[in-house]
């Protein structure tokens, strides 16, 4: 396993124009899972061979949070979801690189820039492939979901021993009646439940944002208060009892 630290200027924040972020990065090579799950449990995310964690000096609004699927249970909505898409196929693959892959997400993110402002930025085959494809090792797969043999729906998940990383997703919003992202996060869910496995972890959620507050729907889940080095210990609590706006500490 190799680690090369990468260094990044700071730039205009994704989620909130008048703040600046910076992230630290790591490019590994054939990263071992058992520093994958340390990483994880310390707030890194990974695309491709690059994983990151923000480091925004004391803007703390990003959290790292993890969905605790022993304990979850599927509400009369989720479970209606579940039930009212029970004909989209799933298969669980490797990571692929297709015209398909390349059209839906090129379709969604036009969808997102229309609907939620986001940036949009016509994807390539190269960056497609070095974001989603490459560096999958042992643990990188991708749900694929179908409908009448068409591909509506894609999520990279990272599926560790005693973890799951849900990396991204993006699906075909002309089916929006079918919840297909909130589909998707169940059916995460129930393979996680399945599996015996404890943990999902989603990301960063920013309570009440429009992009990213979503996540909190699925509980219960624990959050990080700490910003731990890989020296230091996580400090993992439920989310009734984070004040996570006040208690971080830095790097």
């Amino acid at each position: 396993m190799e680690i090369f630290e990468l260094k990044q200027n700071p730039k205009i924040c994704g989620y909130f124009k008048d703040k600046v972020s910076l992230f630290r990065y790591f490019y590994i090579k054939e990263c071992e899972e058992v520093f994958y799950k340390k990483l994880l449990e310390r707030g890194w995310r990974r695309f491709g061979n690059y994983f990151f964690v923000p480091e925004c000096g004391e803007c703390n609004l990003c959290v790292s949070i993890r969905w605790d699927c022993e304990k979850f249970n599927f509400s009369t909505t989720q479970k209606r979801i579940l039930k009212q898409s029970s004909f989209v196929t799933l298969s669980i693959q490797k990571p692929t690189l297709s015209k398909s892959h390349l059209e839906l997400y090129d379709k969604y993110h036009k969808i997102m820039q229309d609907k939620k402002g986001w940036e949009y930025q016509k994807i390539s085959p190269e960056i497609y492939y070095d974001t989603f494809v490459q560096g999958f090792m042992e643990f990188g797969y991708e749900f694929l979901y179908h409908i009448e043999g068409n591909l509506v729906g894609v999520a990279l998940v990272d599926i560790l021993q005693d973890c799951l990383s849900a990396v991204y997703c993006f699906y075909d919003h002309d089916f929006a009646k079918y919840s297909l992202g909130t589909f998707s996060i169940l059916k995460q869910i129930e393979f996680a439940k399945t599996k015996g496995i404890k943990y999902i972890y989603p990301g960063y959620w920013i309570e009440n944002h429009p992009s990213m507050g979503y996540k909190e729907k699925f509980k219960p889940f624990e959050v990080l208060i700490n910003r731990p080095t890989l020296e230091e210990e996580p400090i993992w609590v439920k989310e009734q009892d984070a004040l996570y706006k006040s208690n971080f500490t830095s790097f």
